[in-house]
């Protein structure tokens, strides 16, 4: 087994998650198996029962771990499905030593940070690292670990210690250490600087490199030396600024990589190329590429079509013209990262249509009467970019705030026949106003948010366990089965019978009041394997108004957008009908990957266009006046 250890310097969220993916990212294009492990040094346990505000999302696995944002990153930058012992905490270290010595495991011994702690993370990454995470029976070739923190972090210092005996446990030729490291640029009075030879514009600033020199000094002085340093920085790293890195950092100057700020992250694995990262690595690591299963000296041509297939991501990104727009309806819009699988799933459905996403942010709070008492102006604003959406969607969440805006969200979505999706409790909105407007039980609601409803139409699980937090919703992958053929989801998944979505949720639709509402049109064509539990909801003659318990960006890749967000986005584009009679085939310019070319029986565009409408073409007078 190879390791790379992924270090960060200077400050958090420098990009490591990021970089450690497309490190694996070009390993895999040479027919390296990878897998990944995210060392967290918080005490919690895992990440469940964070504020999203706190950490970023809670992204959930296939077994039903609740995990950091970052494994999401290698999940869909790698293709693979992690576990959660991938995810290594300090809680999680803590805790297995204090069970080994209640069980005796100890006896008769100190029990201390160093050996104990520092042994039991070392055979926690041996044994995770051995984990199939391909999908089959075949043990990974490389694992890339990535220590979150900085370095000197307090939290660390058991973690860091592990790795520097580490090394020599695995033996010089088998681990790596990368740095990421930022490279500040400091801005000067006047248009331009002199700094000895060079000049340099004030729009960019003098590039400093002593956090960098600090950073791994203090990294050397713990017991690990990088083997390459890899520089975050707004413009590419000038030559004399990459010299004087490898001269104080202990690196050759050819060790010494700038990732700057790109288009977008997709140009990250191809960055690291360029500058040889891939036969360094192999090097270094004494790899043997392969292709078809054969081993090769160096990787082939057959082998590289995964990094060709970057590149045109990439490069579509950037060429993209047409722009569509999507309004994210939610409770935590003043961080991205609260919501970055969806955003990343939506922007993986906007390149497969070919259209630029323009992402609007609003606070469902602010669509609610009240608001137009506290804060006209925020009222005003959210309404009117809601008014403008091409389509609205409403994620998941918890808690009472902003529920009564995302169901006037919901409401504006069906009544104007505005692409809807709903995931979750987004789902769940849609269902309460459904019930509220069309089947008249006004006071209807979750139990979540009114315990003492009279027509409660979402309630709470019987198995959910109120008394304990963390780990006690449903979580992880489950089956969902189709009911009918006569569906619209059910055509975007290609006709499958049935789905595996993973889940993360405690309250759901009220059985008692399925009839009423597909009376009404609201068909839930999709349910749980014991057809207890409503998964997918579809309303009859609208152009896209889908809801869905489960969370299907866990598993939305770049290349294989979510079917539930691809259709999203091609009603929003107004593309859903042309989708529909080609079959639901991807045109060639919607191609990533060979298995889009898979076989769909064309007759199943004639009957999804008779199960949708042509979206009203609402003018912004128009909408504003129906507000």
């Amino acid at each position: 087994m190879k390791y790379i250890l992924v270090t960060g310097g200077v400050i958090s969220g420098v990009g490591k998650g990021v970089i450690a993916s497309s490190i694996g990212t070009i390993l895999k294009s040479c027919g390296i198996r990878v897998t990944s492990i995210k060392i967290d040094p918080y005490i919690n346990i895992d990440a469940g029962t964070f504020s999203p505000y706190e950490h970023g999302e809670v992204f959930v696995l296939d077994d039903g771990g609740e995990v950091d944002l970052d494994l999401g990153n290698y999940e869909r930058f790698l293709d693979v499905t992690l576990h959660r012992d991938n995810n290594i905490t300090t809680g999680k270290i803590y805790q297995s030593v204090i069970n080994r010595e209640r069980q005796g495991d100890y006896l008769g011994k100190t029990v201390q940070v160093v050996p104990h702690i520092t042994d039991a993370i070392q055979e926690w990454v041996t044994k995770v690292a051995m984990i199939p995470v391909d999908g089959d029976e075949k043990i990974p070739d490389v694992c890339i670990i990535e220590l979150g923190g900085v370095i000197g972090d307090i939290e660390g210092m058991p973690f860091v210690e592990a790795f520097r005996q580490f090394q020599f446990r695995v033996k010089r030729e088998n681990i790596i250490c990368v740095h990421v490291s930022l490279i500040p640029q400091i801005q000067h009075w006047g248009p331009w600087v002199s700094s000895g030879k060079t000049k340099y514009p004030k729009t960019t600033g003098e590039q400093k490199t002593k956090p960098t020199q600090q950073s791994v000094r203090e990294l050397r002085g713990l017991g690990i030396s990088p083997d390459i340093i890899i520089c975050r920085s707004v413009t590419p790293l000038l030559a004399e600024v990459k010299d004087k890195i490898s001269l104080f950092c202990h690196v050759a100057p050819e060790q010494v990589y700038c990732v700057h700020d790109v288009t977008s992250i997709y140009r990250v694995p191809l960055l690291l190329e360029g500058q040889g990262a891939t036969d360094f690595f192999v090097e270094r690591l004494q790899l043997n590429p392969t292709c078809s299963g054969v081993q090769l000296n160096r990787p082939c041509s057959r082998s590289r079509r995964l990094m060709q297939r970057w590149k045109e991501l990439a490069d579509r990104y950037d060429r993209l013209l047409k722009e569509v727009t999507i309004v994210l309806v939610g409770k935590y819009t003043k961080l991205e990262d609260a919501y970055a699988s969806v955003i990343k799933a939506l922007q993986h459905a906007s390149l497969a249509v070919n259209h630029r996403l323009d992402l609007k942010y609003i606070e469902a709070a602010d669509l609610e009467p009240a608001r137009l008492h506290d804060n006209a102006q925020k009222y005003h604003e959210a309404w009117k970019e809601l008014v403008g959406a091409n389509g609205i969607l409403v994620p998941g969440g918890f808690g009472n705030r902003g529920i009564e805006g995302k169901v006037l969200a919901a409401q504006w979505a069906r009544s104007r026949n505005i692409p809807f999706l709903g995931v979750c409790l987004g789902m769940q909105c849609a269902v309460i106003e459904f019930a509220r407007n069309v089947l008249d039980h006004k006071d209807a609601n979750s139990t979540e948010f009114d315990s003492e409803t009279k027509n409660p139409v979402v309630i709470d699980m019987p198995e959910h366990n109120t008394g304990q937090m963390g780990g006690t919703m449903r979580l992880g992958k489950r089956k969902t089965l189709f009911k009918t053929e006569n569906s619209l989801l059910r055509k975007l998944y290609k006709n499958k019978e049935s789905v595996d979505e993973r889940h993360r949720h405690r309250y759901e639709v009220n059985p008692d009041y399925v009839a009423q509402l597909e009376e009404k049109g609201l068909r839930f064509v999709g349910r749980s394997e014991d057809g207890a539990r409503m998964e997918i909801m579809e309303l009859e003659n609208h152009p896209y108004f889908v809801g869905v318990q489960y969370h299907p960006e866990y598993i939305s890749r770049p290349m294989n957008p979510s079917p539930p967000y691809l259709g999203f986005l091609l009603a929003s584009c107004n593309k859903l009908t042309q989708f529909a009679q080609r079959g639901f085939r991807p045109s060639p310019r919607m191609s990533f990957c060979e298995s889009d070319t898979d076989s769909v029986d064309d007759s199943d565009g004639d009957e999804v266009a008779r199960l949708t409408t042509k979206t009203a073409d609402f003018s912004l007078a128009e909408k504003n006046s129906a507000a």
